[in-house]
């Protein structure tokens, strides 16, 4: 600083004005750079920066896409077993559900010391959040698969676990579907709070700048069209796996 001062005073006083009128005293917020006002979005720097968001998304992709899975595995057995014994369904119920209200905050600090800071201590919690809402729509899918159907398979000499697999549980896929696209749309919201646990994803980048509204709309954007990308696969593959839905609609 005081070598700056020195040097300044070896220059002209005209000079010296210059600097300090035209940097100094002349900037204002209309040429300020965008992400240095209060704009509500800058363009530019988005355009520039959109890469540093591709890792983040494809770690949240990640941890939804694994947490469904597994939530969706423990949600069939738990349906499967209480569909041949009606009593469990009540309890199976409300034990997702008391599940479903823990605090995921809470969820993850508990799970911290146990498991550490990483991936698992993430898709543990949100992997359980799924439970209630996919249970809940097999549970229903079986339920409104129509009586005639299952007559029908009974006199071609079905035994129970063939027609479970091949009337029922095709006839309850829209149910189960439904609940996945549910489900799903929650974990990407839920996933955001993953960098709690030290599994990263968007909330990491959305912590480190409350402040700047361009990086909060990127990321809620982005987060977005992830729910949209797993809605429009889950979609496809009712589409897929149910033909006959299609040949109705024609």
């Amino acid at each position: 600083m005081l070598a700056l001062a020195a040097h300044l005073g070896t220059l002209p006083l005209a000079v010296v004005h210059h600097v300090g009128g035209g940097f100094i005293h002349k900037r204002t917020p209309g040429n300020l750079p965008c992400q240095a006002t209060d704009a509500l979005f800058c363009p530019q720097w988005a355009a520039d920066n959109l890469q540093m968001y591709v890792s983040p998304a494809l770690k949240q992709a990640y941890l939804v896409a694994v947490s469904v899975g597994i939530g969706f595995v423990l949600a069939l057995a738990l349906a499967l077993v209480s569909h041949r014994r009606r009593w469990l369904v009540p309890p199976v119920t409300g034990a997702t559900g008391v599940l479903f209200t823990i605090p995921s905050l809470a969820f993850f600090a508990l799970l911290i010391p146990i498991t550490g800071f990483g991936t698992m201590t993430a898709v543990i919690p949100l992997s359980v959040y799924t439970l209630q809402i996919i249970y809940r729509n097999i549970i229903a899918g079986l339920a409104s698969v129509p009586a005639a159907a299952k007559d029908a398979g009974r006199g071609m000499g079905m035994t129970p676990r063939q027609l479970l697999w091949r009337v029922e549980l095709p006839l309850a896929v829209p149910e189960i579907i439904a609940g996945l696209r549910v489900a799903t749309v929650s974990t990407v919201a839920l996933a955001t709070l993953a960098f709690i646990a030290g599994a990263g994803g968007l909330g990491e980048l959305i912590k480190d700048d409350l402040t700047f509204k361009t990086n909060i709309i990127l990321a809620g954007g982005v987060a977005i069209a992830i729910a949209v990308t797993f809605d429009v696969l889950l979609l496809t593959v009712q589409r897929l796996v149910t033909p006959w839905q299609r040949a109705r609609r024609a």
